[in-house]
């Protein structure tokens, strides 16, 4: 009999859009790669209090209950404030637990940082301030097609852009306080590194073009695809491909976990850019100074090497 295995944060985000988007059970279940029961007992493990999903809080009740397994040890006081040191340096849990294994040898679950972190929250502390999310739970919006001509969709993208091969890169938009105010992001899909550009113009799409094809051209001759939502921000997408030479592909509706790449550099980014925040107090030299940061932390996904050295690497 096959062992059930625990879903991935990113496929609860999907069933959530799924649901969202009104999704039957086996749909959801088909995009996520999953069988229908493992969508089904999802569901009804982790309702919330008014008996509807949220993504983010049913993954972690998941963790909760994981610590409440048998088998854990309590840990060394010494361990445990080498930890609250790399929280404090805005590490996450994940990268934390991955860094001390494979440099120190030592080993602590990121459940078990996590359980840390909320104790020091509940008795007043800060660390959770550390935490992308801060232990938070948000939606995100979703958006449509309309508006974007001779929009490539994402089902014609080659199979080869999944995230393995270098040269794969995903893009978007954050907004700031001022509606009128908003930031490009992007990320390159293997090595997770992070750029972040200032859009003097807002969300003109004409603008973003400009700024993206400034940021992308020293490595215009490694880029093979750019993927992107349905903003209208991104109307320009041809004049992108005419100046870098790449196509610019379109995620379905509702459906951000196709470009869940820059989804989670996003969230990386809010740790430092909270939401609502205006960007009037993010210069260009303070945007970087963020994009040097997150391309410092290792990552679990680069066996807990970072994205500047992993990018570099490609380009030698």
């Amino acid at each position: 009999m096959k062992k059930y295995k625990q879903l991935t944060s990113e496929q609860r985000y999907a069933i959530y859009l799924g649901l969202e988007n009104g999704d039957t059970q086996r749909t959801i279940a088909s995009l996520i790669g999953v069988s229908p029961s493992a969508v089904s007992r999802e569901l009804q493990r982790n309702k919330d209090k008014r008996g509807g999903y949220s993504w983010r809080l049913a993954h972690e009740m998941a963790m909760e209950r994981r610590e409440r397994l048998p088998g854990n040890r309590a840990t060394p006081e010494w361990i445990k404030q080498k930890v609250i040191r790399l929280v404090r340096k805005d590490w996450s849990p994940g990268q934390i637990s991955g860094h001390l294994r494979k440099k120190e040898n030592i080993r602590v679950s990121h459940e078990t940082i996590y359980k840390w972190i909320r104790e020091d929250k509940k008795a007043g502390g800060d660390l959770y301030k550390h935490c992308r999310h801060r232990l938070k739970h948000r939606k995100r919006p979703v958006g449509s097609v309309r508006g974007i001509p001779n929009r490539r969709s994402i089902r014609e993208r080659p199979v080869e852009a999944d995230g393995k091969r270098f040269g794969d890169f995903e893009m978007d938009t954050m907004i700031g306080a001022d509606q009128s105010e908003a930031i490009l992001t992007v990320t390159e899909r293997k090595t997770n590194l992070v750029m972040i550009g200032e859009l003097p113009r807002g969300r003109d799409s004409k603008g973003l073009a400009k700024v993206l094809c400034r940021m992308l051209l020293p490595y215009k001759d490694v880029i093979r695809t750019i993927t992107t939502d349905n903003g209208l921000e991104f109307a320009a997408h041809e004049r992108i491909t005419e100046m870098l030479e790449a196509p610019v592909y379109f995620t379905d509706p509702y459906s951000a976990w196709q470009k869940g790449s820059i989804e989670n550099a996003n969230k990386l980014i809010r740790q430092y850019i909270p939401k609502g925040a205006s960007f009037k107090n993010y210069p260009p030299d303070r945007l970087k100074r963020i994009q040097h940061r997150l391309n410092e932390r290792p990552r679990k996904k680069l066996d807990f090497n970072t994205p500047k050295v992993e990018f570099y690497k490609q380009l030698m």
